[in-house]
């Protein structure tokens, strides 16, 4: 699988760290997949992989928390987006618990558990659903990811050495 992702992204020119920095900011792999597959599959740097991995994760942030509502209003004139627009928010809505209790707090926390459903994305979607205001929510998603960066560099260098 990791090979047939690498093999993906490379037949278009991209770079090692071209390929970390997109696996961090895509919605489905985030950096749950772009550390293992930077540092097991492309074999690159802790450092280096760490990085852009954190760093593509972070970028998609601002245009999720300010764009996805306009967007969202805009393409929900059929009834295909409108239905998948409901839903995208009831899901987001459904685990926002934690963060209705502890505010900036609570999507820290959310962030960083790097299980599917949790991450930046779902972060930058609940956070204006919420009406938290955009900086505090910015910071709070970004340290979250970067405790989940941390966590899951953790796991893989502990598989490395497993196998």
């Amino acid at each position: 699988m990791q090979e047939r992702i690498f093999n993906f992204f490379t037949s278009f020119g991209f770079s090692p760290k071209a390929i970390i920095l997109l696996l961090g900011a895509l919605p489905v792999t985030e950096l749950r997949a772009s550390i293992p597959v930077g540092i097991l599959v492309l074999k690159q740097s802790v450092k280096d992989t760490f990085f852009f991995s954190v760093l593509g994760n972070i970028l998609p942030i601002a245009p999720i928390y300010f764009l996805l509502n306009p967007i969202s209003k805009r393409l929900s004139n059929t009834k295909c987006m409108r239905n998948f627009f409901e839903w995208l928010f009831k899901r987001a809505k459904a685990r926002a618990d934690i963060v209705e209790k502890y505010k900036a707090v609570g999507l820290m926390l959310f962030v960083a558990v790097p299980l599917p459903g949790t991450g930046a994305w779902t972060g930058a979607i609940i956070a204006p659903i919420l009406r938290m205001r955009f900086m505090p929510s910015f910071i709070a998603i970004s340290l979250g990811v970067i405790i989940a960066a941390v966590i899951v560099t953790v796991f893989t260098l502990m598989g490395k050495l497993a196998f």
